[in-house]
């Protein structure tokens, strides 16, 4: 792919380094550190592009050295992945890009890089199987490589993430019918994973969005032997995201989320204990959730989501049992 012109910055920087009369490989080395830095802050999408002719000219210094050019590789194929925007080129080079590092640094790079790698490498193709240019159990693989490094006790943030990333993984499977509740079960199961190691008081946001994910892939479960306990536990998960997700502080996250809950709601009986299973009570709490989520839907502007919800409470309120009166005197 063609890249656009590099800033001054990036001419200054080459001279600067070059200048330093360092061997060839040092400079590589130097010339990386500086495109790290720009990645890890980037002022403007100019320093992303920067960062990665910064990445080819220490690919070129690099000569012989399949190491420190499968890092400057693998530093190119992050810059174009986190590039604004960034499209199905990008993505596709960025495949690449990790591809090529990811040979050189599986023969003598560090595990913890290794693992970051695959990482990177299942987000793209995960990516790229959206637009049927990659295949999700690929994108399976990576990750599954990447957990025989980031381990739960010592890396809990990465195996959170690549769990999240597996679960979704796997519920865009597409599959035979008959093994529908396998992937589905294979989601809830990565969900709660890495759950175990985000909880609500260091990670409230990452917390809540778990638990809408459980919430969701529990919901999915209904072909399953117990669809109704499997509604029951997204209940109960969409409540502990809704004890972050509040409509003060994250309005719009607030109302997917009760959404959510009353499509759930709506198909759960009262009382799974009793002999004749109804529902008019979730029912009514489902209507009136709708009811909620419209309000907050209409007053940020997103008038399409409102509309959905309005329609859908209308219908359960058309099938609520009407409460009984008083006779008139």
């Amino acid at each position: 792919m063609s890249l656009p012109e590099p800033s001054p910055h990036y001419a200054a920087t080459l001279e600067r380094v070059a200048e330093s009369g360092r061997p060839a490989l040092e400079q590589a080395e130097a010339l990386v550190e500086v495109a790290v830095t720009l990645l890890s802050q980037p002022r403007d999408v100019q320093e992303l592009w920067d960062a990665i002719h910064l990445y080819a000219r220490a690919e070129e210094l690099a000569g012989d050295d399949a190491l420190a050019r499968g890092r400057a590789r693998a530093g190119r194929a992050s810059a174009l992945r986190q590039m604004p925007g960034c499209g199905l080129e990008e993505m596709v080079a960025a495949r690449e890009a990790y591809e090529e590092a990811l040979e050189a640094l599986r023969a003598g790079g560090e595990p913890e890089e290794v693992a970051e790698l695959e990482l990177g490498y299942g987000l793209t193709l995960q990516a790229l199987a959206g637009a049927g240019r990659a295949k999700i159990p690929d994108a399976i693989a990576a990750y599954q490589r990447a957990l025989r490094t980031f381990k739960k006790d010592r890396y809990p943030r990465e195996f959170a993430v690549i769990h999240n990333n597996l679960a979704t993984a796997y519920l865009s499977m597409r599959l035979a019918p008959d093994k529908d509740a396998m992937r589905e079960a294979l989601a809830v199961q990565s969900f709660r994973q890495a759950l175990e190691v985000v909880t609500l008081e260091e990670d409230p946001s990452e917390f809540a969005m778990l638990q809408s994910n459980l919430g969701n892939a529990l919901q999915a479960m209904r072909g399953t032997v117990h669809p109704f306990e499997n509604l029951l536990r997204a209940v109960e998960a969409y409540d502990e995201a809704l004890r972050v997700r509040t409509e003060r502080d994250t309005p719009v996250e607030f109302a997917n989320t009760i959404t959510n809950k009353a499509n759930a709601l709506m198909n759960l009986p009262d009382d799974l204990e009793a002999e004749e299973l109804s529902n008019p009570r979730n029912l009514a709490e489902a209507a009136r959730l709708l009811r909620e989520a419209q309000r907050v839907f209409a007053a940020h502007g997103i008038t399409d989501r409102a509309q959905i919800v309005a329609e859908l409470a209308g219908q359960l309120e058309a099938d609520l049992p009407v409460a009984s009166g008083g006779e008139a005197s």
